[in-house]
């Protein structure tokens, strides 16, 4: 079995990362044939694909497979850190750079020199970082905050989203030099919906993995829990899979992996088909709902709607700014700049 792995993925079991990636599905191995013509060059790479897909185990890989191979590999996410911090964490800062600064700190670039950054979650970077990672790319050299004197740097960069970045660069909330910059080489990460083949496999990985940590003997996994593994859709990839698995490794009984044993989850997934028709159950009452809106004459019409759609997505996830981002399919940073303009939360939340 082709199977790719994160190192030390006992202590990411809090993590919503995907910890294991498989490729026995025709999808997955046609993407490892890609994987394995891309990665030698020194081309920056943008990986495509939602949470719980494997986009990290991907860009490692690529790295594995590249000159570099012997030389760091260094993965930050990029919706981890405030506007504030964001550019001292990439590109260092000097003493005194700044309040609280007190020594001078290496940022994740020079770190990574000589080797492969991974910037995951790239469409959460701020438009004036974006700027200066352009620069970085194109001059192949950071400059430290507070520092006079650029620094050169030797660096390959991976970069992954779950979102469409180029419907950010549409909306002007992401730089479309620095788009056509990272997307050089691409790769699509399909849903583990999307790559049956790749469904039990997994599966079968997780049970020995958490058999193993829990110290089990062997464990099967009957027909019909395989059946039901197999039909569902799992909106949370690879990621939702290890979980369901571990969780039912510790309520079976002897040593059987039985159907009932799987709590799967019982979100769905309402995506718009291209194909789908205009007129289909989930059109009309939106239609209907915008007909009424444009017949009213309402001023401001679209920043409205716009402002309803993100506070309505922002509720439902709980006020909880990353989950309604992904839920939208736009960065955490077009969320939180409506969320201010609208006055629901303050510039400094």
């Amino acid at each position: 079995m082709n199977l790719l792995t994160l190192p030390n993925s006992q202590a990411l079991t809090t993590s919503i990362r995907a910890t294991a990636q498989v490729f026995e599905d025709p999808k997955s191995l046609a993407l490892l044939a890609r994987i394995q013509k891309i990665a030698p060059s020194d081309a920056n790479v943008l990986i495509i694909g939602e949470t719980g897909t494997g986009k990290e185990l991907i860009a490692r890989h690529v790295h594995d497979l590249s000159q570099r191979k012997d030389r760091p590999f260094v993965a930050v996410n990029c919706g981890a850190f405030s506007e504030t911090l964001v550019e001292s964490e990439l590109f260092g800062h000097e003493k005194g750079a700044f309040t609280g600064a007190f020594s001078a700190k290496t940022g994740w670039f020079e770190a990574a020199n000589g080797g492969t950054i991974f910037l995951d979650e790239i469409g959460d970077l701020p438009l004036s970082i974006q700027v200066k990672l352009l620069r970085v790319l194109q001059e192949r050299e950071v400059v430290r905050l507070g520092a006079r004197k650029p620094t050169a740097i030797d660096v390959r960069l991976v970069a992954a989203t779950n979102v469409r970045l180029e419907e950010a660069v549409l909306a002007g909330h992401f730089r479309e030099d620095l788009f056509y910059r990272l997307r050089v080489a691409h790769l699509e990460l399909p849903t583990l919906r999307d790559r049956p083949g790749d469904i039990l496999p997994l599966a079968e990985y997780f049970v020995g993995e958490y058999r193993r940590r829990l110290g089990y003997s062997g464990v099967q996994i009957d027909e019909d829990a395989r059946r039901k593994l197999l039909s569902h859709p799992w909106p949370g990839n690879i990621r939702e899979l290890e979980n369901a698995i571990h969780h039912a490794l510790l309520i079976c009984k002897g040593n059987i992996l039985r159907s009932e044993d799987l709590q799967l989850s019982s979100i769905q997934l309402h995506r718009q088909r291209p194909d789908d028709h205009a007129g289909n159950s989930f059109g009309d009452p939106l239609q209907q709902a915008l007909h009424l809106l444009f017949e009213a004459g309402q001023e401001g019409l679209y920043d409205h709607i716009e402002d309803t759609v993100v506070r309505t997505a922002y509720h439902y996830c709980h006020n909880n700014q990353v989950q309604t981002a992904r839920l939208l399919g736009v960065s955490r940073n077009i969320v939180r700049a409506r969320l201010i303009k609208m006055g629901a939360i303050t510039a400094l939340k």
